[in-house]
């Protein structure tokens, strides 16, 4: 159920829509899937990398690396906030040097954390290239990023939130725009 002060800005056949357009917009820029791999960023970007990856390989017949990015320790923020933060495991199990990487998140917001997502990456060595494929681009950024693959834009206000549920959240799949509660909400 929808909190009160949220809007379904996409459902899950929306989600399903925008992730098969966004892998179509994969294969033809790179003419295939040949060589190019996955890293999603903890944790919705897990869940939608491992999504466009299949995509892909039902177009392209092949398939793809996958792997998992933890940035919680390259985020500027980080002495702005939690005095334990917890740090997952980051699990790319190929060599990313001279591979072609699509970076995926969910929301695509100020920038901060595709930085530190491309700064934990290169700790793994030099890909050929380095793509941002996010579901759900909100604007407001701070630093000079832009992704390459979106599957929704959506006019946000600084103080409103983009939530992505997936059903591997045990959530039904939906995208929600959050406002902020007002002062004489319950």
């Amino acid at each position: 159920m929808e909190p009160r002060n949220s809007k379904k800005v996409l459902n899950a056949q929306g989600m399903r829509r925008a992730l098969r357009r966004m892998a179509s917009e994969i294969v033809e820029r790179h003419g295939g899937a040949e060589g190019l791999a996955m890293v999603g960023i903890r944790t919705a970007g897990v869940f939608l990398a491992q999504r466009l990856a299949r995509e892909l390989e039902q177009m392209e017949g092949s398939s793809l690396e996958t792997g998992i990015i933890d940035v919680t320790l390259y985020r500027d923020d980080l002495k702005r906030g939690r005095r334990h933060p917890l740090v997952q495991k980051t699990e790319i199990p190929f060599n990313v040097d001279d591979r072609k990487i699509i970076l995926v998140d969910d929301v695509l917001f100020t920038g901060r954390t595709t930085r530190a997502a491309l700064d934990a990456l290169m700790d793994f060595g030099r890909p050929a290239l380095v793509q941002l494929a996010v579901l759900v681009d909100r604007g407001h950024r701070e630093l000079p990023i832009r992704a390459d693959y979106v599957g929704i834009s959506v006019h946000t206000e600084r103080e409103e939130s983009i939530i992505v549920h997936m059903e591997e959240m045990g959530l039904e799949d939906e995208v929600l725009l959050v406002r902020p509660q007002s002062a004489e909400s319950p």
